[in-house]
């Protein structure tokens, strides 16, 4: 797995420290809103934050590199799969607080972000209406600071319970994670750290006028955004312009490679219908990219993250 000076494999060190938490071997396929991704030496499974908490100090001690995932979304993993660890986040705890003011939501950063905005909904708190279908867990959403319908996860968070490789656990605002369009200081930089899990302000409203506001959102998904598995927006929308929008004028919407096409209800969606292999996928981004550039001299730039080996293009 990994040339080390030490007597024990890295594949039998994290035998002997995590003995049955511990899965080999397993295909990212599986773990992908895309389903596509190929194997991975190994995985966890953390199921609360403080399993997080643990895998991850466990890792860093080892200096065994590893990947964290949630719900899988917005990463294109390659058909040969990943070295190293995948940390598959399942802390899903969530807890409302109504009698502070503002209102808010502390959740566990494998919680679904879109299950958190229902939780709120029955309950008539606003805030996070916008996020009610969106594929992404929180920590996810914090770390590429989600968004839709012109709000975004900086707009609503009180501060993330972040744990730092070096600095331990930390509380930071929304100032030290230097949000941006769709992304974070998390997500722009190789800092050693990871979401634990994350609060967010409230406003208090009544549960008739936040289901509608919700519904009224996902109206607008549902008509312009396709069914079916995909990994979310596939580029960030340029300044002044949308990536989907030029992908099409590009008329490059609806094209098929193998078993992915750009859909042809939204051209920033790229929709695996056919069982594709992320190969097809990845020749479809490289298209769109070089087309839209060469037509328009816009230089798209990918929203999903790409994980594994990759040809150069």
């Amino acid at each position: 797995m990994y040339n080390q000076a030490n007597t024990l494999t890295p594949l039998a060190q994290l035998r002997t420290a995590f003995g049955d938490r511990l899965q080999e071997n397993i295909l990212m396929a599986n773990y992908t809103t895309a389903h596509v991704g190929g194997p991975v030496d190994a995985a966890l499974i953390a199921q609360s934050a403080a399993e997080l908490e643990s895998a991850a100090q466990g890792l860093w001690q080892m200096n065994i590199p590893f990947y964290l995932l949630g719900s899988g979304s917005n990463v294109l993993v390659s058909d040969a799969g990943l070295r190293g660890v995948v940390v598959i986040n399942r802390a899903h705890t969530v807890k409302i607080d109504t009698h502070t003011n503002p209102p808010t939501v502390w959740a566990e950063s494998g919680a679904n972000l879109s299950g958190v905005a229902r939780q709120l909904a029955l309950r008539g708190l606003s805030g996070l209406e916008w996020a009610a279908n969106v594929p992404g867990s929180v920590g996810g959403a914090v770390y590429g600071n989600a968004g839709a319908f012109g709000m975004d996860i900086k707009s609503s968070l009180i501060l993330a319970e972040i744990l730092h490789r070096k600095e331990g656990r930390q509380n930071w605002s929304s100032v030290r994670l230097e949000f941006d369009y769709r992304t974070s200081i998390l997500k722009r930089t190789p800092v050693q750290a990871i979401v634990l899990a994350a609060r967010f302000g409230l406003a208090t409203s009544t549960k008739g006028e936040v289901q509608a506001r919700m519904d009224s959102y996902n109206d607008q998904r549902r008509r312009s955004q396709p069914p079916g598995a995909s990994l979310g927006s596939m580029f960030k929308n340029p300044k002044g312009d949308y990536a989907g929008h030029l992908i099409e004028a590009a008329g490059l919407k609806g094209t098929r490679i193998g078993g992915a096409q750009i859909s042809k209800l939204h051209a920033n969606f790229f929709v695996n219908d056919q069982q594709a292999c992320a190969k097809d996928i990845w020749e479809l981004i490289q298209l769109a990219h070089r087309t839209v550039q060469d037509k328009f001299g816009v230089n798209l730039e990918p929203e999903v993250e790409l994980l594994g080996d990759w040809p150069e293009g």
